[in-house]
């Protein structure tokens, strides 16, 4: 019922098949739910559901009051599955769970489960588990399959929610349930899917679809043009006439047009061609470039030796594709050699600036009659209906219509807006564009939200309501941008004019993307002014500059991390986190969470507890739902609140976005993708390959604590050192009181308070650059940047035990040295120093194997702030960094090597031995 897998209302710990996409409604008095759920990792499922509850209203039952449009009340809720341990031939998967997760409170639990699967066929499940709220205490369910009727299954389970203590329970029909047997049938068809089920007094439902984005496509490409055809071809020009004569050319560039390719430039440098080009439609690199390289052979000169096809977006080389076997091409296209072979014989990378045919050649295509015509399509791209135009070097027109949703305003649940929208994108030189949008109202009723905005920050993004109901007539978007690559590796944009519905100004944007790297990063400045609520030409007094870093890094299994850090909007500064993942079908799914130092301490958020932007995001590539090939994307972002905390302006054309994509496809396999096209090869998991799955981490790690085990301390070692380390602190001890008033009689200074914030930052900064030693180092570096973040793990957890176990109170208690903790709690108390144990744990691995000393000076940094700041006693600190240093050490000295085993061959006179030792 509520989206995740499981029975009825019991949660189960099996997780769908990775990539795995349920959407559903579900009833179960007095409880309706939208749901939807997705497995993000083979081991994670998360859910998402917008429950209502029969009984209570939103706001008010009064007629005529604020509120009463509302209905029935509403509540957001996002749960998350984790899978512990995989099922095996005797034991059971077991999972934890946890539900309404940064939300109200008003649905939430925990549970930890195992399930087994039995019978010869696997078609018996059985389940137990306890949980906390909801469930409330022990749970069980069972599921059988008929072999004969596999589609169809039996459920039974013992519901183990307290529903009469539910949110206002006994105003509805949950404060008439109570524990007990529920049984159910489900049937699934495909990707179809229902459950009814029948407890004591009621019945409840649940229907549901699931898709699976592993698969690449949904439907097949019925109505995907044919390639290029050979006999289409003219005859053959000379090397000659294609250096005098224009026609030749212009009738290749004419061909690649008729294809959806775009900017299309053509040189003749000596005896090999060389075309720079990109298509707007064909989602695959290579069979993009496959397609282009067909054409090239028929039309190329007769003589010509080799190809060079250089890929670009808004006219900016991203890969090149050389061909020094024209044979070979034609061959391996003709499915007569081999991909193996084939690969001798082409050089596949990363575009430079050199690549790039700047000449606008108008000589060569004055001369072609180019038939631009205005058309009326349906279903094309994921429209239901459009007008467009296009022509050859990407000027294009659509209108199509435009839906905009607003969620959860107290006067209506739901309000709409249907536009029809207008763009047009013009070029105006080489790299050089100009876009604009405009859209008139058809119909709306967003006008009916009246809710002023409470927000105590600058109001960025919460008068959204105002906008809305300003003009049925809006001026959305007019751009200049000029796109730019500077030098190899970096990519430019400079932008002014109307970003967005909200906002004005001009900016930029570099771009740095590393061959055959993981990761870019780049820096966005814009300087924005508030646009009016007309939607034309008019302005509000706010104005902002933001500037955000931003680093993107990818993961296996195709999950890309992205940190962006900088000054937000409102003027805030802090942090930006995003994940997704990019499935098989190109559909991603991904989430942000966004923490700064403005203080959103209205509702929802609290003074005590501010509130942090955050939402989730999916992007549908309709390539997978359509019968031609297309690069179409449908982009959807849903955050619980609109507030000011944290937003960024609409960039006016990411760059990383603009070539992530093919970035993708030319480093993943050997980066033909679908060039040749060819029957043969479709099954091929080479032509369509997949990102590096998320390995099994237990060996590895199983590894590491054996070498960490066998280098442990001995006994005498243990006994000496801990008498140092206890000398040392009670030594340190005696300037608790003196350091302690000294501090207190300079609190308010700069300096203390200076040193404080760097006590309190140093250690996560210490943490990311390990994490980015990890990442980004050679072999050695990220070997130590993983015994960095080890002993950091580790420092935590003994100094959350000496917390616990000792309980020392802080000085800002004002207790004295030698008091227990007050009311904050053990887990806040003072001994040992946790800031101090990382730091020094973080710093010590690199210390010791780059011989930097130093490094213990920056770790010391942190352990004066916490004192200088009152956080911490001299002897707390001292304590925490002996333990950061002796776990750093001891991690350090048994896996700096990290040689799991040894191979050796030794030769003798008569015989040769081989020997292996491993450990494990």
């Amino acid at each position: 019922m509520s989206g995740q897998s499981g029975y009825v209302n019991m949660p189960s710990a099996w997780v769908e098949k990775d990539g795995t996409v349920s959407l559903g409604f579900s009833y179960d008095a007095p409880y309706g739910s939208f749901w939807v759920s997705s497995t993000i990792l083979p081991f994670m499922q998360v859910t998402a559901r917008y429950a209502s509850i029969n009984g209570i209203p939103g706001f008010t039952n009064e007629a005529g009051q604020y509120g009463i449009e509302y209905g029935r009340y509403k509540d957001k809720v996002f749960s998350a599955k984790l899978r512990l341990l995989e099922e095996s031939a005797w034991l059971p998967s077991v999972a934890f769970g946890a539900a309404d997760l940064q939300g109200t409170g008003r649905f939430k639990g925990e549970y930890l489960v195992a399930t087994k699967t039995l019978g010869s066929a696997n078609n018996l499940e059985v389940s137990a588990g306890i949980g906390r709220k909801r469930p409330d205490g022990a749970f069980a369910g069972v599921r059988w399959s008929p072999i004969s009727a596999p589609n169809w299954a039996a459920v039974l389970e013992y519901d183990a929610n307290d529903y009469p203590h539910d949110y206002r329970a006994a105003e509805t029909y949950a404060g008439q349930r109570r524990k007990g047997l529920v049984g159910a049938m489900e049937y699934r068809w495909g990707w179809l899917g229902a459950q009814i089920a029948r407890h004591r007094d009621h019945f409840s439902a649940n229907a549901y679809v699931t898709i699976p984005l592993s698969e690449r496509e949904f439907i097949p490409k019925l109505k995907e043009p044919a390639a290029f055809q050979q006999k289409d071809a003219p005859a053959r020009a000379s090397l000659a006439d294609w250096q005098h004569d224009g026609r030749p050319g212009a009738n290749l560039v004419q061909a690649l047009a008729k294809q959806d390719f775009k900017n299309i430039r053509v040189e003749l440098d000596g005896d090999i061609l060389k075309l720079t080009l990109t298509n707007n439609r064909i989602s695959n690199l290579g069979r993009a470039i496959g397609r282009a390289s067909r054409t090239a052979l028929a039309f190329a000169p007769a003589g010509t030796r080799g190809f060079e096809i250089t890929y670009t977006k808004n006219e900016q080389p991203v890969a090149t594709y050389e061909f020094l076997n024209l044979y070979v091409l034609s061959n391996y296209l003709g499915g007569l050699v081999t991909r193996e072979a084939f690969l001798q014989t082409v050089i596949v990378r990363a575009a430079a600036p050199a690549d790039r045919i700047d000449i606008d050649q108008p000589a060569m295509l004055a001369g072609l009659n180019e038939d631009v015509r205005i058309g009326v399509d349906v279903g094309h791209d994921g429209n239901m209906v459009q007008v467009r135009s296009e022509d050859r070097e990407a000027n294009r027109f659509r209108l199509a219509p435009k839906l905009g949703l607003f969620f959860n305003d107290p006067s209506g649940a739901l309000r709409y807006e249907i536009d029809a929208a207008a763009n047009y994108d013009r070029r105006l030189g080489t790299g050089l564009y100009l876009n604009g949008m405009v859209s008139a109202n058809i119909i709306e009723t967003v006008s009916g939200v009246t809710q002023k905005s409470n927000s105590l920050l600058p109001h960025v993004r919460t008068d959204i309501a105002e906008y809305k109901r300003g003009s049925r007539f809006k001026l959305n978007k007019l751009m200049i941008n000029k796109y730019a690559m500077p030098a190899e590796n970096w990519y430019g944009r400079l932008s002014g004019g109307l970003y967005e519905e909200m906002y004005r100004g001009a900016g930029g944007q570099l771009l740095y993307v590393p061959k055959d790297s993981r990761w870019a990063a780049d820096l966005s400045v814009d300087a924005l002014q508030q646009r009016g609520f007309k939607g034309l030409f008019d302005a509000r007094d706010y104005r902002t500059v933001t500037a955000l870093g931003a680093l993107h890094y990818r993961l296996p299994a195709d999950i890309t991390v992205t940190a962006r850090a900088g000054r937000f909007l409102a003027k805030d500064t802090g942090v930006r986190l995003e994940f997704k993942r990019r499935f098989f079908s190109g559909i991603e799914i991904g989430a942000w969470y966004t923490k700064t130092n403005g203080k959103d301490t209205t509702s929802p958020g609290t003074p005590s507890n501010p509130y942090n932007d955050k939402g989730v995001f999916v992007s549908l590539s309709l390539n997978t739902m359509l019968l031609a090939d297309t690069q179409a994307i449908a982009n959807m972002a849903i955050s619980p609140w609109t507030r000011d905390v944290g937003q960024m302006v609409a960039s006016p054309g990411d760059l990383y976005d603009m070539i992530e994509k093919p970035r993708r496809d030319l480093t993943l396999g050997d980066g033909l993708g679908n060039l040749g096209e060819r029957p043969d090869e479709q099954n091929l998991a080479v032509t369509y390959p997949q990102a590096r799955p998320i390995g099994n981490p237990w060996p590895a790690f199983r590894l590491r604590l054996a070498q960490a085990a066998s280098s442990s301390p001995t006994l005498p070692e243990w006994v000496k050192g801990g008498g140092l380390a206890a000398g040392a602190v009670l030594g340190s001890a005696l300037l608790d009181k003196p350091a302690d008033r000294f501090f207190k009689k300079h609190q308010d200074s700069a300096v203390a308070r200076g040193f404080g914030n760097v006590g309190k930052a140093m250690p996560v900064a210490l943490v990311g650059a390990a994490g980015a030693a990890m990442a980004f180092g050679d072999d050695r570096m990220q070997n130590i940047g993983l015994i960095s973040l080890e002993s950091v793990a580790g420092a935590i957890g003994v100094t959350a035990l000496g917390k616990y176990a000792i309980g020392r109170a802080r000085p800002g208690e004002e207790r004295g040295p030698w008091e227990k903790v007050g009311n904050g709690g053990r887990s806040n108390s003072s001994f040992p120093s946790g800031h101090s144990a990382v730091a020094f744990a973080a710093v010590t691995p690199f210390a010791q194997e780059y011989d930097a000393p130093w490094l213990y000076g920056v770790a010391a940094l942190s352990a004066a702030g916490r004192v200088s700041g009152r956080q911490h006693w001299v002897s707390d600190t001292v304590a925490g960094s002996l333990v950061g240093y002796a776990i750093g050490s001891w991690l350090w000295q048994s896996q700096r090597e990290n040689r799991s085993s040894f191979f050796s061959i030794n030769p003798g006179p008569k015989e040769i031995s081989m020997s292996w030792r491993g450990s494990y």
